[in-house]
């Protein structure tokens, strides 16, 4: 058996995969697109999900395996219901991966816990006792650091910044509230908030582009995401007495056309001087966080609170 861990990271966008060192180094990685697969068809996904696994997995069984998800998470059942992969409801995903790694420990994470974890262990966030890590892409994620260590709550799910209300009359968010972050700040909320108030591009990488150019309507959309998630954070950092927030992902690539309006945000709603000191920083490890999150979670060692799942 090797020294090296196998992680995955699944989301609605891409399946991701890498053997990771005990170091947190990211020794071979591969990723692929998550297919397409209507409600009902759920191994169009477990299948790719499989090979990517074998692939990158090679010959000599892994120490053990980490898995992120986009969540809900069941983690005494195992399961995923991801909503962004609606081919995935009750998915028994360690079992399957137990099926295509025989014989390895399985650890299963959420895959923003999983991001907020790799960043605290070799990222932005190793200096900070108490950090909340945020994930912007197509929906938005988070995870909290609490202690020093990643609390992840009963049942896998704390850190769900996304799903905290920050406008009750906006708009419905899928998972059944009303006015959540997500509705607002994520990158394709981003995207149609823009087309409505007149904006033409294809995707949340051209609004950033159209944003830094100076364009007004691309510009408003990232004042107003940052307006939202600065609510959120503030709120999070009132309960948690947060040192630090740590984001990443796909929108966070647009750089300072995010966070200069949400560093100003954070800084004009701040109220009590323990949130004043709240520090806001862009995510170091990009792509690898969850990865090398999940894999954090999976040794043996690690400082996880998680339940194991063998």
């Amino acid at each position: 058996m090797s020294s090296h861990v196998l992680a995955a990271d699944i989301g609605g966008t891409k399946l991701a995969a890498a053997l990771i060192g005990k170091d947190g180094s990211v020794l071979r990685r591969r990723e692929v697109p998550t297919p397409a697969a209507p409600p009902g068809r759920p191994g169009i996904v477990s299948d790719a999900l499989t090979g990517l696994l074998r692939e990158v997995a090679g010959d000599a069984p892994p120490l053990a395996v980490g898995v992120a998800s986009a969540g809900p998470l069941d983690l005494l059942a195992g399961t995923v219901s991801p909503v962004n992969i609606p081919a995935w409801r009750q998915f028994p995903i360690l079992a399957r991966v137990a099926d295509a790694v025989p014989g390895a420990r399985c650890h299963l994470v959420g895959d923003a816990v999983a991001a907020a974890v790799g960043e605290h262990w070799r990222g932005a966030g190793r200096e900070a006792e108490t950090m909340l890590g945020i994930v912007v892409s197509t929906g938005i994620g988070g995870g909290l650091v609490l202690g020093g260590a990643p609390y992840i709550g009963p049942t896998g799910n704390a850190g769900h910044i996304g799903h905290i209300v920050v406008d009750p009359g906006g708009s419905p968010c899928p998972c059944g509230a009303t006015g959540c972050v997500e509705t607002i700040a994520s990158g394709p909320s981003m995207v149609r908030w823009a087309t409505e108030q007149g904006w033409r591009g294809a995707d949340a990488r051209d609004l950033a582009g159209a944003a830094a150019a100076g364009d007004r309507v691309a510009r408003a959309a990232f004042e107003r995401a940052a307006g939202a998630l600065a609510g959120a954070i503030l709120s999070v950092a009132a309960i948690c007495d947060l040192d630090q927030v740590v984001v990443g992902g796909g929108v966070a690539a647009a750089g300072e056309v995010l966070f200069a309006p949400l560093r100003r945000a954070v800084a004009e709603r701040a109220g009590l001087a323990f949130v004043r000191r709240l520090r806001v920083t862009p995510a170091a490890l990009g792509r690898d966080a969850g990865l090398v999150g999940a894999a954090r979670m999976a040794l043996p060692a690690s400082p996880r609170s998680a339940l194991d799942t063998h």
